[in-house]
């Protein structure tokens, strides 16, 4: 008789959750309100969120490059913020490449330096430049307070709902968004239709020109090279005294490609706030030359901890 009673009850808990998953895509988002709506009720309830002002983050961190290069760099991060002010800090033990450092302190955005040479790395730069990943509290997504979406009336950015579209063989919500001080970034927010959680946000640029300061990357390390300072996007000793040709000029004219993807996953529920505690970030970057970089940063494991003291110094660049 127990057996069949816990039979019954397995079949009815199992039921439940197919008519919730039923439920969910029966009621799909029809606009970027009600998606974004449900997104916030993922991370906690209105009156928990209310009351989140600081958050900090750490964990152990893994740099490596994905395509040719061997190895990895082991490291820690953090991911502090205070309100609108955050920054993410990836501390590795390598004197050529130290890691990064991002910091927006309510007014400005900073990159720190981060190699021997005494300049930003790729992603570095990329950031540098296409500063509006800082200003608008994009990087690190929901893992920092500065999270646009939380004050989406103060940032007012032009949203876009692009319903389900696939990303990585996955089908997911997709949100464009659009910072309201123009910028080249194409920027997309994607979503699980199931729990609204937040999952990734891809960065893309195209550009004839490359970004200022673009170095290309030493062999076999993933770290930029000092010898592209004179040269630009070329490879160190850059191609001053060739002649032109045909196929240099048709280089010339391809574009250089930017692609910066940060993938959430691993979620779990701390004191009614619920969010990743894997946060992957991987920039590729592909340019006129044909040179092609994909590196990775992987922060797996991450300890969460909400409205901790903070100190005003970890918005400033060291």
């Amino acid at each position: 008789m127990n057996i069949r009673k816990n039979a019954a009850l397995a079949t009815l808990i199992l039921s439940t959750f197919v008519l919730f998953g039923q439920a969910s895509a029966a009621n799909p988002p029809a606009n970027a309100e009600e998606l974004i709506a449900q997104h916030l009720d993922s991370i906690a309830s209105g009156t928990v969120r209310a009351g989140l002002k600081t958050r900090v983050v750490q964990g152990p961190v893994r740099f490596s490059i994905l395509n040719g290069a061997s190895g990895s760099l082991e490291g820690k991060a953090a991911i502090v913020s205070d309100g609108k002010k955050f920054q993410v800090m990836m501390k590795l033990q390598n004197n050529d490449y130290r890691g990064e450092q991002f910091v927006y302190d309510g007014d400005k955005d900073k990159v720190a330096l981060s190699t021997a040479q005494k300049s930003r790395s790729n992603l570095g730069n990329f950031v540098f430049v296409q500063n509006a990943v800082l200003q608008e509290g994009l990087l690190g997504g929901a893992l920092t307070t500065s999270w646009p979406l939380l004050k989406i009336d103060e940032r007012k950015p032009k949203l876009s709902f692009g319903g389900l579209k696939k990303l990585d063989g996955q089908e997911l919500y997709d949100l464009r968004y659009r910072p309201k001080k123009n910028s080249d970034l194409e920027i997309h927010l994607y979503f699980d239709p199931q729990t609204y959680r937040h999952v990734a946000t891809v960065y893309s640029l195209s550009v004839t020109q490359g970004l200022a300061g673009d170095t290309p990357v030493a062999s076999g390390t993933g770290l930029p090279n000092a010898g592209s300072a004179a040269g630009g996007n070329f490879p160190a000793g850059g191609t001053a005294g060739i002649p032109s040709s045909t196929e240099t000029n048709q280089a010339r004219q391809q574009q250089n490609r930017y692609l910066l993807k940060e993938k959430f996953s691993e979620f779990t529920t701390v004191d009614g706030v619920t969010l990743p505690t894997h946060y992957d970030i991987q920039f590729t970057q592909e340019l006129q030359t044909g040179s092609s970089t994909l590196s990775d940063w992987d922060l797996k494991g991450l300890d969460i901890a909400s409205n901790v003291t903070v100190d005003a110094r970890n918005f400033d660049v060291k």
